[in-house]
């Protein structure tokens, strides 16, 4: 552009020193086309270096040059400013956006497509599982037979129905038997009544053997990595002795108590409903028990009593000295500081105390009041076991909540006071026994053992 004007006006400007002039136009070796003239001069042939013409011309092309380089880099400022320069660099910019949005979706969509995997994965192991539990549940079933005189018995969904001296009772019966325990009783009555049952139709012994676990339910979520699951050894209507509690323990507000109607209802984890408690429970220490659910209320040291029937709590009592909220909890910790427990002989909880120095106690409950009725204070460490249970006024405990092989090592009878060493096999198959009860009515013990809910058959000895 800038030779053009460049020849332009040198012919102009040369058109009047000469008649002729000689336009030439070639490449040069840079790929450019270069224009050149020659023009005669009208005096002289030659150019000598003295001539003044040619440093005039020289200084107007010079100049010519310089007014068209200013107007080149005025054209290139307006050009640059203008609408039409502006447009491209905000065109280019959207157009970045656009394929940063749109890389963005790609990779959206890509974790989409893999949660969407990760979900039919979980979906399918869900189904194995369900599905596994109920053909457990079936071959229990097909399985199932008296125990017999040799060994316990394999059946464990309802062994304690085949032992006549375990048939559920008539309702008129039980509630007969519920009105007699208020009536005053003689001093050996009522010995009776805290410690050990007499008479030869108890059923009592003391305990020789555990069986193996058997698994009836698992927990999906984090909430069931430790739980309570149980059932009532004396139901009052509508609920009867298939009727199946759970709850899951993990949490710092504990309230739903899931109930189901039966042990394959448990299986598939749909309860038929679920309670809302007015307060949250705290660890794994509830038992239902004559149509209540008897628990810990959190951070305290009262038991309260929620009826099933009505859904409220009708009673509560303060355990005087009791620790909690971590002070005097089992070997695996988790606030398990009040634990109740059941027996053929009633409603126990136990605890330990500041002047006990972390021994276990052991009080006897009103079912209906929760007055205490008796306490024993043992020698054994409460921090010292993983777990306990009671079995015909009785209790024993466990060494260890984690180890697959642990022992039943300690017992102590509230009929005599004395305490004494055992070493009765005792397995823990999922490594993390969080809870441990007895059924009185099934001869059974209930444990939930990581995520787990499990039972044990249990044998005694003659009384």
């Amino acid at each position: 552009m800038l030779g053009l004007w460049m020849l332009i006006w040198g012919s102009l400007a040369l058109r009047g020193r000469a008649d002729t002039a000689f336009l030439h136009r070639a490449p040069d070796g840079a790929g450019h086309c270069t224009y050149s003239f020659t023009v005669a001069s009208p005096v002289e042939a030659a150019c000598p270096e003295a001539a003044g013409g040619v440093p005039e011309l020289r200084a107007e092309l010079a100049a010519l040059a310089a007014r068209l380089s200013r107007l080149e880099s005025r054209e290139r400022a307006m050009g640059g400013s203008g609408p039409g320069g502006a447009r491209e660099p905000q065109q280019m910019a959207a157009a970045a956006r656009l394929e940063t949005a749109y890389g963005e979706l790609l990779r959206a969509k890509a974790r989409l497509e893999e949660e969407k995997g990760r979900l039919e994965r979980e979906k399918e192991e869900l189904g194995r599982r369900l599905e596994s539990s109920a053909q457990e549940i079936t071959r229990l079933r097909a399985a199932r037979c008296p125990p017999g005189r040799d060994g316990p018995g394999r059946d464990t969904l309802r062994a304690p129905g085949k032992a006549p001296r375990w048939d559920p009772q008539p309702l008129t019966f039980q509630e007969l038997q519920s009105e007699r325990t208020e009536v005053p009783v003689s001093r050996l009555l009522e010995e009776t009544a805290l410690g050990r049952p007499g008479g030869a139709d108890s059923g009592c012994g003391e305990l020789v053997w555990v069986g193996e676990p058997v698994v009836f339910g698992r927990a999906d979520s984090i909430a069931g990595k430790y739980g309570v699951w149980m059932k009532d050894p004396e139901p009052v209507p509508p609920f009867t002795r298939d009727t199946t509690w759970r709850v899951d323990a993990v949490g710092t507000e504990v309230r739903q108590l899931f109930q189901y109607e039966e042990a394959e209802q448990l299986a598939r984890g749909y309860p038929a409903k679920v309670h809302i408690l007015p307060r949250p429970l705290e660890s794994t220490g509830a038992v239902v028990y004559r149509g209540g659910l008897f628990f810990q209320p959190r951070h305290s040291r009262s038991v309260a009593r929620y009826d099933l029937r009505g859904e409220t709590v009708t009673a509560e009592r303060e355990i005087p000295g009791a620790g909690y909220h971590g002070q005097y909890p089992y070997a695996w910790g988790g606030y398990t500081d009040i634990d109740l427990a059941v027996d053929e002989t009633g409603l126990w909880v136990i605890y330990s105390t500041e002047s006990a120095r972390g021994a276990i106690v052991l009080s006897k409950l009103d079912p209906e009041t929760l007055e205490i009725r008796r306490t024993w204070e043992t020698n054994i460490r409460k921090r010292g076991v993983a777990n306990s249970f009671l079995i015909c006024g009785t209790l024993y405990t466990v060494s260890s909540y984690s180890a697959p092989n642990a022992t039943i090592n300690f017992a102590y009878d509230t009929a005599t006071g004395a305490s004494r060493a055992l070493s009765i096999p005792f397995e823990n198959r999922f490594r993390y026994l969080s809870m441990l009860d007895y059924n009185p009515s099934e001869r059974q013990l209930f444990a939930w053992d990581s995520f787990n809910m499990v039972t044990y058959p249990v044998r005694l000895s003659q009384a």
